[in-house]
Protein backbone atom coordinates (compact mmCIF):
# COMPACT_ATOMS: atom_id res chain seq x y z
CA UNK A 1 0.00 0.00 0.00
CA UNK A 2 1.13 3.38 -1.05
CA UNK A 3 1.54 6.65 0.63
CA UNK A 4 1.73 7.38 4.59
CA UNK A 5 1.48 4.22 5.04
CA UNK A 6 3.20 2.47 8.92
CA UNK A 7 4.71 -0.55 8.39
CA UNK A 8 2.55 -1.88 11.66
CA UNK A 9 -0.37 -1.41 10.17
CA UNK A 10 0.55 -2.82 6.93
CA UNK A 11 1.21 -5.74 8.80
CA UNK A 12 -2.07 -5.46 10.63
CA UNK A 13 -4.36 -5.52 7.33
CA UNK A 14 -2.44 -8.32 6.14
CA UNK A 15 -2.93 -10.48 8.77
CA UNK A 16 -5.91 -12.57 8.12
CA UNK A 17 -9.41 -12.24 7.76
CA UNK A 18 -10.24 -11.61 11.41
CA UNK A 19 -12.54 -8.02 12.09
CA UNK A 20 -10.03 -5.13 11.53
CA UNK A 21 -11.03 -2.61 14.07
CA UNK A 22 -9.17 1.35 13.60
CA UNK A 23 -9.34 3.23 16.79
CA UNK A 24 -8.65 6.96 17.51
CA UNK A 25 -7.92 8.41 20.51
CA UNK A 26 -6.49 11.85 21.68
CA UNK A 27 -5.56 12.54 25.23
CA UNK A 28 -4.76 10.45 28.13
CA UNK A 29 -8.66 9.52 29.57
CA UNK A 30 -8.99 8.10 25.85
CA UNK A 31 -6.36 6.13 25.98
CA UNK A 32 -7.21 4.55 28.97
CA UNK A 33 -10.56 4.40 27.62
CA UNK A 34 -9.34 3.03 24.23
CA UNK A 35 -7.55 0.31 26.31
CA UNK A 36 -9.90 -1.04 28.42
CA UNK A 37 -12.53 -1.20 25.10
CA UNK A 38 -9.98 -3.30 23.55
CA UNK A 39 -9.02 -5.68 26.26
CA UNK A 40 -12.87 -5.90 26.40
CA UNK A 41 -13.17 -6.93 22.58
CA UNK A 42 -10.50 -9.38 22.58
CA UNK A 43 -12.46 -11.39 25.77
CA UNK A 44 -15.29 -10.89 23.52
CA UNK A 45 -14.03 -12.16 20.22
CA UNK A 46 -11.49 -14.87 21.91
CA UNK A 47 -8.58 -12.36 20.61
CA UNK A 48 -9.30 -12.42 17.01
CA UNK A 49 -9.62 -9.04 16.68
CA UNK A 50 -7.10 -6.65 14.77
CA UNK A 51 -6.39 -2.77 15.98
CA UNK A 52 -4.96 -0.08 14.10
CA UNK A 53 -4.97 3.55 14.70
CA UNK A 54 -4.13 5.81 17.20
CA UNK A 55 -3.22 6.07 20.69
CA UNK A 56 -0.97 6.00 23.91
CA UNK A 57 0.31 3.90 26.63
CA UNK A 58 -2.74 2.21 27.03
CA UNK A 59 -4.01 1.19 23.61
CA UNK A 60 -0.29 0.05 22.65
CA UNK A 61 -0.04 -2.18 25.59
CA UNK A 62 -3.22 -3.95 24.19
CA UNK A 63 -2.10 -4.32 20.69
CA UNK A 64 -2.51 -0.99 18.94
CA UNK A 65 -0.30 -0.08 16.22
CA UNK A 66 -0.02 3.96 16.77
CA UNK A 67 0.53 5.84 13.24
CA UNK A 68 2.24 8.64 15.51
CA UNK A 69 2.43 9.61 18.81
CA UNK A 70 -1.09 10.50 20.35
CA UNK A 71 0.48 13.40 22.11
CA UNK A 72 0.72 15.43 18.96
CA UNK A 73 -3.09 15.62 19.23
CA UNK A 74 -2.98 16.66 23.01
CA UNK A 75 -3.61 20.05 22.87
CA UNK A 76 -7.16 22.39 24.21
CA UNK A 77 -8.27 26.09 23.70
CA UNK A 78 -8.03 28.35 20.65
CA UNK A 79 -4.90 30.18 20.52
CA UNK A 80 -3.08 26.75 21.86
CA UNK A 81 -4.32 24.88 18.96
CA UNK A 82 -3.27 27.58 16.29
CA UNK A 83 0.44 27.15 15.89
CA UNK A 84 0.06 23.36 15.69
CA UNK A 85 -2.58 23.30 13.32
CA UNK A 86 -0.61 22.87 9.75
CA UNK A 87 0.59 19.36 11.09
CA UNK A 88 -2.85 18.80 12.65
CA UNK A 89 -4.22 18.99 8.90
CA UNK A 90 -1.93 16.93 7.95
CA UNK A 91 -2.52 14.31 10.37
CA UNK A 92 -6.29 14.19 9.67
CA UNK A 93 -5.50 14.00 5.60
CA UNK A 94 -3.05 11.13 6.37
CA UNK A 95 -5.36 9.35 9.26
CA UNK A 96 -8.19 9.60 6.64
CA UNK A 97 -6.18 8.33 3.88
CA UNK A 98 -4.82 5.51 5.67
CA UNK A 99 -8.29 4.55 7.07
CA UNK A 100 -9.60 4.35 3.14
CA UNK A 101 -7.12 2.23 2.41
CA UNK A 102 -7.06 -0.08 5.34
CA UNK A 103 -11.21 -0.17 4.66
CA UNK A 104 -11.59 -1.50 8.33
CA UNK A 105 -14.56 -3.00 9.43
CA UNK A 106 -15.40 -0.34 12.20
CA UNK A 107 -13.98 2.63 13.02
CA UNK A 108 -14.27 4.05 16.68
CA UNK A 109 -13.36 7.43 17.40
CA UNK A 110 -12.81 8.19 21.17
CA UNK A 111 -13.27 11.81 22.68
CA UNK A 112 -11.23 14.85 21.10
CA UNK A 113 -13.73 15.81 19.46
CA UNK A 114 -11.93 18.74 17.62
CA UNK A 115 -9.87 15.72 15.52
CA UNK A 116 -11.96 13.25 15.78
CA UNK A 117 -15.11 14.52 14.23
CA UNK A 118 -13.54 15.91 11.27
CA UNK A 119 -11.54 12.82 10.21
CA UNK A 120 -15.51 11.30 10.68
CA UNK A 121 -17.26 14.25 8.51
CA UNK A 122 -14.27 13.54 5.72
CA UNK A 123 -15.09 9.75 5.79
CA UNK A 124 -18.35 10.27 5.17
CA UNK A 125 -18.46 12.83 3.20
CA UNK A 126 -16.51 11.20 0.19
CA UNK A 127 -19.50 9.56 -1.85
CA UNK A 128 -19.18 6.03 -4.05
CA UNK A 129 -16.69 4.52 -1.32
CA UNK A 130 -17.72 1.37 0.64
CA UNK A 131 -19.33 2.25 4.18
CA UNK A 132 -17.68 1.99 6.99
CA UNK A 133 -19.39 2.19 10.68
CA UNK A 134 -18.38 4.94 12.96
CA UNK A 135 -18.90 4.98 16.45
CA UNK A 136 -17.96 7.58 18.57
CA UNK A 137 -17.43 6.64 22.62
CA UNK A 138 -17.99 9.90 25.04
CA UNK A 139 -20.79 12.14 23.82
CA UNK A 140 -20.21 15.95 23.34
CA UNK A 141 -21.56 17.52 26.03
CA UNK A 142 -24.40 19.72 24.56
CA UNK A 143 -26.07 19.83 27.42
CA UNK A 144 -23.57 22.02 29.19
CA UNK A 145 -23.02 24.27 25.30
CA UNK A 146 -23.61 24.89 21.76
CA UNK A 147 -26.79 21.86 21.40
CA UNK A 148 -26.91 22.34 18.46
CA UNK A 149 -23.99 19.80 17.77
CA UNK A 150 -25.98 17.02 17.93
CA UNK A 151 -27.91 17.48 14.74
CA UNK A 152 -24.27 18.07 13.23
CA UNK A 153 -22.90 15.13 14.62
CA UNK A 154 -25.75 12.89 13.91
CA UNK A 155 -24.97 13.60 9.80
CA UNK A 156 -21.50 11.44 10.05
CA UNK A 157 -21.73 8.83 12.91
CA UNK A 158 -23.85 5.87 12.81
CA UNK A 159 -23.86 5.30 16.83
CA UNK A 160 -22.53 7.76 19.77
CA UNK A 161 -21.51 5.42 22.39
CA UNK A 162 -22.50 8.02 26.28
CA UNK A 163 -21.20 7.84 29.44
CA UNK A 164 -24.25 9.33 30.88
CA UNK A 165 -27.68 8.12 31.56
CA UNK A 166 -29.30 11.54 30.01
CA UNK A 167 -27.19 11.95 27.33
CA UNK A 168 -29.06 9.59 24.43
CA UNK A 169 -31.95 11.49 24.24
CA UNK A 170 -30.28 14.89 22.86
CA UNK A 171 -28.67 12.39 19.99
CA UNK A 172 -31.57 10.40 19.54
CA UNK A 173 -33.56 13.17 18.75
CA UNK A 174 -31.70 13.95 15.45
CA UNK A 175 -32.06 10.24 14.37
CA UNK A 176 -28.67 9.23 15.59
CA UNK A 177 -28.35 5.81 17.73
CA UNK A 178 -27.17 6.50 20.88
CA UNK A 179 -26.42 4.34 24.07
CA UNK A 180 -25.33 4.33 27.21
CA UNK A 181 -22.94 2.21 28.58
CA UNK A 182 -21.85 3.99 31.70
CA UNK A 183 -19.18 6.14 33.25
CA UNK A 184 -15.69 4.21 33.02
CA UNK A 185 -14.82 5.28 36.56
CA UNK A 186 -16.73 2.93 37.19
CA UNK A 187 -14.18 0.28 36.56
CA UNK A 188 -11.07 2.25 37.81
CA UNK A 189 -11.43 0.10 41.30
CA UNK A 190 -10.22 3.68 42.77
CA UNK A 191 -12.09 2.40 46.14
CA UNK A 192 -10.31 -0.63 45.92
CA UNK A 193 -6.50 0.47 46.00
CA UNK A 194 -3.99 -0.06 49.36
CA UNK A 195 -3.21 3.26 50.97
CA UNK A 196 -1.48 1.92 54.16
CA UNK A 197 0.92 0.01 51.15
CA UNK A 198 1.99 2.94 49.80
CA UNK A 199 2.59 5.37 52.69
CA UNK A 200 4.77 1.81 54.01
CA UNK A 201 6.22 1.87 50.20
CA UNK A 202 7.11 5.91 50.32
CA UNK A 203 8.24 5.95 54.28
CA UNK A 204 5.14 7.96 55.08
CA UNK A 205 4.07 7.97 58.76
CA UNK A 206 0.19 6.65 59.03
CA UNK A 207 -0.64 9.98 60.99
CA UNK A 208 0.91 12.39 58.19
CA UNK A 209 -1.22 14.55 56.18
CA UNK A 210 -0.34 13.27 52.56
CA UNK A 211 -1.83 15.80 49.48
CA UNK A 212 -1.88 14.77 46.01
CA UNK A 213 -1.36 17.60 43.51
CA UNK A 214 -2.67 16.46 39.86
CA UNK A 215 -1.76 19.55 37.14
CA UNK A 216 -3.44 17.63 34.78
CA UNK A 217 -1.73 15.91 31.62
CA UNK A 218 -1.39 18.40 28.87
CA UNK A 219 1.48 20.56 28.38
CA UNK A 220 -0.95 23.44 28.60
CA UNK A 221 -2.20 22.75 31.39
CA UNK A 222 0.83 21.72 33.40
CA UNK A 223 2.38 24.94 31.88
CA UNK A 224 -0.29 27.55 33.53
CA UNK A 225 -1.33 25.64 36.88
CA UNK A 226 2.22 24.11 38.14
CA UNK A 227 3.34 27.58 39.00
CA UNK A 228 0.27 28.51 40.60
CA UNK A 229 -0.03 25.63 42.71
CA UNK A 230 4.17 25.73 43.95
CA UNK A 231 3.19 29.06 45.13
CA UNK A 232 -0.11 27.59 46.76
CA UNK A 233 2.43 25.10 48.57
CA UNK A 234 4.80 27.61 49.50
CA UNK A 235 1.79 29.29 51.78
CA UNK A 236 0.60 25.83 52.93
CA UNK A 237 3.66 24.01 53.92
CA UNK A 238 4.27 25.81 57.21
CA UNK A 239 1.18 25.22 58.38
CA UNK A 240 2.00 21.94 59.10
CA UNK A 241 4.67 19.93 60.59
CA UNK A 242 4.55 16.75 58.29
CA UNK A 243 3.40 17.23 54.80
CA UNK A 244 3.76 15.00 51.82
CA UNK A 245 3.01 16.31 48.40
CA UNK A 246 2.44 13.71 45.69
CA UNK A 247 2.49 14.14 42.18
CA UNK A 248 0.77 10.98 40.33
CA UNK A 249 1.96 12.04 36.66
CA UNK A 250 1.31 11.04 32.94
CA UNK A 251 4.79 9.40 31.53
CA UNK A 252 4.59 11.64 28.72
CA UNK A 253 4.67 14.73 31.56
CA UNK A 254 7.16 13.11 34.11
CA UNK A 255 9.97 14.95 32.75
CA UNK A 256 8.45 17.98 32.51
CA UNK A 257 7.25 18.56 36.13
CA UNK A 258 10.40 16.93 37.58
CA UNK A 259 11.85 20.09 36.14
CA UNK A 260 9.01 22.71 37.35
CA UNK A 261 9.39 21.02 40.58
CA UNK A 262 12.79 21.97 41.58
CA UNK A 263 12.33 24.97 43.51
CA UNK A 264 9.18 24.10 45.13
CA UNK A 265 9.75 24.39 49.05
CA UNK A 266 9.74 20.76 50.12
CA UNK A 267 10.80 17.27 48.24
CA UNK A 268 7.93 15.79 45.94
CA UNK A 269 6.98 12.24 45.66
CA UNK A 270 6.61 12.19 41.87
CA UNK A 271 4.93 8.78 40.69
CA UNK A 272 6.51 7.30 37.78
CA UNK A 273 4.66 4.69 37.47
CA UNK A 274 0.64 5.45 36.64
CA UNK A 275 -0.89 1.74 38.75
CA UNK A 276 0.48 3.72 41.84
CA UNK A 277 -2.11 6.51 41.27
CA UNK A 278 -4.77 5.21 43.01
CA UNK A 279 -2.55 4.03 45.58
CA UNK A 280 -1.99 7.62 46.21
CA UNK A 281 -5.71 8.33 46.08
CA UNK A 282 -6.25 5.62 49.16
CA UNK A 283 -3.61 7.35 50.98
CA UNK A 284 -4.05 10.89 50.24
CA UNK A 285 -5.96 12.98 52.77
CA UNK A 286 -6.58 15.53 50.39
CA UNK A 287 -6.10 16.96 46.74
CA UNK A 288 -5.65 19.79 44.26
CA UNK A 289 -6.37 18.98 40.83
CA UNK A 290 -6.66 19.76 37.44
CA UNK A 291 -10.50 19.98 36.47
CA UNK A 292 -11.36 16.89 34.51
CA UNK A 293 -11.71 12.75 34.36
CA UNK A 294 -9.45 12.97 37.50
CA UNK A 295 -12.03 14.93 39.98
CA UNK A 296 -14.53 11.97 39.52
CA UNK A 297 -11.44 9.30 40.00
CA UNK A 298 -10.65 11.40 43.28
CA UNK A 299 -14.11 11.72 44.46
CA UNK A 300 -14.35 7.41 43.60
CA UNK A 301 -11.28 6.84 45.91
CA UNK A 302 -13.15 9.49 48.40
CA UNK A 303 -10.49 12.23 48.48
CA UNK A 304 -11.50 15.27 49.32
CA UNK A 305 -10.57 17.87 46.59
CA UNK A 306 -9.83 21.74 45.28
CA UNK A 307 -10.77 21.90 41.69
CA UNK A 308 -8.29 24.83 39.94
CA UNK A 309 -8.37 25.66 36.12
CA UNK A 310 -6.51 28.18 33.74
CA UNK A 311 -6.96 28.60 30.29
CA UNK A 312 -6.18 30.75 27.70
CA UNK A 313 -7.94 34.31 28.18
CA UNK A 314 -9.17 34.54 24.93
CA UNK A 315 -10.62 30.50 25.42
CA UNK A 316 -11.85 31.86 28.23
CA UNK A 317 -13.85 34.51 27.40
CA UNK A 318 -15.50 32.67 24.52
CA UNK A 319 -16.08 29.80 27.14
CA UNK A 320 -18.00 32.35 29.67
CA UNK A 321 -20.50 33.13 26.60
CA UNK A 322 -21.35 29.45 24.95
CA UNK A 323 -21.06 27.63 28.40
CA UNK A 324 -24.73 27.24 29.82
CA UNK A 325 -23.61 25.30 32.70
CA UNK A 326 -22.33 26.64 36.57
CA UNK A 327 -19.48 24.16 37.09
CA UNK A 328 -16.69 22.77 35.70
CA UNK A 329 -16.89 19.71 37.96
CA UNK A 330 -19.16 16.95 37.04
CA UNK A 331 -19.60 16.39 40.77
CA UNK A 332 -21.18 19.63 41.19
CA UNK A 333 -22.80 19.94 38.28
CA UNK A 334 -24.69 16.50 38.74
CA UNK A 335 -25.48 18.10 42.90
CA UNK A 336 -26.31 21.66 41.05
CA UNK A 337 -23.84 22.98 44.02
CA UNK A 338 -20.69 23.54 44.21
CA UNK A 339 -19.95 20.65 47.24
CA UNK A 340 -16.30 20.58 45.98
CA UNK A 341 -14.63 24.33 45.63
CA UNK A 342 -13.70 25.34 42.46
CA UNK A 343 -10.96 28.03 41.53
CA UNK A 344 -11.25 28.94 37.73
CA UNK A 345 -9.37 31.87 35.55
CA UNK A 346 -8.71 34.63 37.85
CA UNK A 347 -9.72 33.15 40.93
CA UNK A 348 -7.01 30.56 40.66
CA UNK A 349 -4.51 31.72 42.71
CA UNK A 350 -2.47 30.44 45.51
CA UNK A 351 -4.12 32.70 48.45
CA UNK A 352 -7.32 30.77 48.09
CA UNK A 353 -6.10 27.51 47.25
CA UNK A 354 -3.83 27.58 50.29
CA UNK A 355 -6.50 28.65 52.29
CA UNK A 356 -9.49 25.82 51.21
CA UNK A 357 -6.61 22.96 51.32
CA UNK A 358 -5.72 23.95 54.56
CA UNK A 359 -9.26 23.46 56.30
CA UNK A 360 -9.46 20.28 54.05
CA UNK A 361 -6.32 18.82 55.54
CA UNK A 362 -7.20 20.04 59.13
CA UNK A 363 -10.92 19.63 59.44
CA UNK A 364 -12.32 15.93 59.61
CA UNK A 365 -16.27 17.37 59.24
CA UNK A 366 -15.08 19.43 55.71
CA UNK A 367 -13.72 16.31 54.48
CA UNK A 368 -16.72 13.95 55.33
CA UNK A 369 -18.79 16.51 53.99
CA UNK A 370 -17.42 16.40 50.87
CA UNK A 371 -17.22 12.37 50.98
CA UNK A 372 -21.13 12.59 51.62
CA UNK A 373 -21.84 14.51 48.32
CA UNK A 374 -19.26 12.23 46.09
CA UNK A 375 -21.38 9.54 47.25
CA UNK A 376 -24.47 11.15 46.08
CA UNK A 377 -23.32 12.00 42.78
CA UNK A 378 -21.29 8.54 42.27
CA UNK A 379 -24.93 7.12 42.63
CA UNK A 380 -26.37 9.05 40.20
CA UNK A 381 -23.75 8.05 37.71
CA UNK A 382 -24.61 4.16 38.84
CA UNK A 383 -23.31 0.96 37.99
CA UNK A 384 -24.74 -1.43 35.29
CA UNK A 385 -25.09 -4.85 34.74
CA UNK A 386 -21.67 -4.83 33.01
CA UNK A 387 -18.44 -2.98 33.33
CA UNK A 388 -19.10 0.11 30.86
CA UNK A 389 -16.03 -1.32 28.66
CA UNK A 390 -17.41 -4.85 28.11
CA UNK A 391 -20.61 -3.28 27.09
CA UNK A 392 -19.51 -0.93 24.72
CA UNK A 393 -17.46 -3.85 23.12
CA UNK A 394 -20.25 -5.74 22.55
CA UNK A 395 -22.08 -2.58 20.58
CA UNK A 396 -18.63 -2.02 18.47
CA UNK A 397 -19.26 -6.04 17.52
CA UNK A 398 -22.32 -5.07 16.65
CA UNK A 399 -21.36 -2.83 13.81
CA UNK A 400 -18.68 -5.16 12.89
CA UNK A 401 -21.10 -8.65 12.00
CA UNK A 402 -23.51 -5.61 10.53
CA UNK A 403 -23.41 -6.44 6.31
CA UNK A 404 -22.16 -3.31 4.83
Amino acid sequence: MAGPFPEACHETASAGIAPLIFLIAGETSGDVLGGRLMAALKDLSGGTVRFCGIGGETMTAQGLHSLFPMEELTLMGILEVVPHLPRLLWRMTQTVSIIRALQPDVVVTIDAPGFCFRVARRLKGRAGTKHIPILHYVAPSVWAWAPGRARKVARFLDHLLTLLSFEPPYFEAEGLAATCVGHPVMESNAEKSDGPAFRERHSIAPEASVLCVLPGSRATEIARLLPVFGETLKRLVPCFEELHVVIPAVPAMVGRIESDTTNWPQPITLLRDEKEKFHAFAAATAALAASGTVSLELAMAGVPMAIAYRMNPLTAWLARRLVRVKYASLINLLLDYGAIPEFLQKDCRPEPLARTLETLLMDAPAREEQRAAFAKALAMIGQGEEPPSLKAARLVLGHVKKPR
